[in-house]
């Protein structure tokens, strides 16, 4: 029986692109299949976690210092590039999180989009607020950048993204990436993939 799981994510967030390029690693043979769902997590922080704010806010406490050590050395481990915090952090993503949801009802193109993205705002430490580079990323991966750029903008778009970041808050998100396996457990962030994948297997195993 495959076994369904939901990955709600926000191309913004450090640890997003390190639980999306490896959790894709760790379902290789297993029976899985994934609903990518883009959200906003701003809209999740402002609606449920403002104390993300309060920690941006004091540079000098140290979990958050160390907070970016702990990120480059995961990265490193991953394989990754993690060229974090860029002149553009803390980015805004509501264009890039349009892109991705015009793309949303087809998954390859979607992974391959945000893989893309995902690279460029963290290994190229490009602007991904700016819907010029994202139509530019579109364009190099092989997508219609032009195309996907004025989906983007369409109001059936922006409903998309409010009423998945509305839904990610109404079953208990507070971040990004928020996995649900099988409709009902939660996990987040990428130090929770082993959890996600021993659930996965349980629900596998009946």
């Amino acid at each position: 029986m495959s076994v369904r799981v939901e990955f709600f994510y926000d191309l913004s967030s450090p640890w997003t692109r390190l639980a999306f390029h490896n959790f894709r690693a760790d379902i290789e043979g297993r029976d899985v299949t994934v609903t990518w769902r883009p959200f906003l997590v701003g809209g999740v922080f402002n609606a449920v976690n403002q104390s993300v704010y309060e920690s941006r806010a004091n540079p000098d406490n140290p979990k958050f210092r160390l907070s970016f050590v702990w990120l480059k050395e995961w990265a490193r481990l991953a394989g990754l590039r993690m060229n974090f915090p860029s002149e553009f952090h803390p980015v805004k993503s509501v264009h890039a999180m349009r892109f991705c949801c015009a793309l949303e009802e087809r998954p390859e193109d979607l992974v391959r989009f945000s893989e893309a993205a995902f690279e460029a705002y963290f290994g190229d430490a490009r602007n991904i607020d700016d819907p010029a580079v994202l139509e530019d990323i579109a364009n190099a991966c092989g997508l219609d950048g032009a195309a996907l750029r004025a989906a983007s903008g369409s109001d059936e778009v922006k409903a998309r993204l409010r009423a998945n970041t509305d839904e990610a808050i109404a079953r208990g998100a507070y971040g990004s990436p928020t996995i649900y396996v099988d409709g009902a457990f939660m996990y987040f962030g990428n130090d929770q993939l082993p959890l996600v994948l021993q659930r996965i297997d349980m629900v596998a195993a009946g």
